[in-house]
């Protein structure tokens, strides 16, 4: 050791020497390459912008229009609407047939309600009028297979009160 006091030297700790890492980091340290975030960022948007889900592929929408067709069937309106408040961002196909669907539904409760007051100042002779709704559950049937098809339906009498 030379005396130089231009070069200053580190004093040596007596103690252990650094241990290298072994297989890998301690337990709960984030990776470089991780992100301590449960889910990784979408690509090509920036943070702050609304999140956008991805669109349907053909065959989810097919299933989706054919569940808003026959959905009617146990649960009147309700599905129809469901999906279509749901997925209407999502497929526009999904969001046509939905709503062309939501609109027969309603026009078929107004009917109903119709169907109802007649029977009820005809004494029952007006109770003719529902068969007419037979016509609406073969319409229901032709839509559904048409959008399994993954062709659009459009009812013959429908009133479109949601556009």
């Amino acid at each position: 050791m030379s005396e130089n006091p231009q070069e200053p030297q580190a004093p040596q700790q007596p103690g252990p020497a650094p241990q290298q890492p072994q297989d890998g980091p301690a337990y709960g340290t984030p990776q470089p390459a991780q992100s301590p975030y449960q889910g990784p960022p979408q690509a090509g948007q920036p943070y702050g912008q609304q999140y956008q889900p991805p669109p349907l592929t053909p065959s989810d929408e097919r299933l989706w229009t054919v569940l808003a067709q026959v959905g009617p069937f146990i649960l009147s309106f309700i599905p129809p609407l469901v999906i279509w408040l749901v997925l209407k961002d999502r497929s526009q196909f999904v969001e046509q047939e939905a709503k062309e669907s939501l609109n027969f539904q309603i026009t078929l409760v107004i009917a109903q309600i119709a169907a109802w007051i007649i029977t009820g100042i005809t004494f029952g002779i007006g109770g003719i009028v529902f068969l007419a709704f037979i016509a609406a559950v073969v319409f229901m049937i032709m839509a559904a297979v048409a959008n399994g098809k993954g062709a659009p339906y459009r009812y013959p009498v429908n009133i479109r009160f949601i556009k």
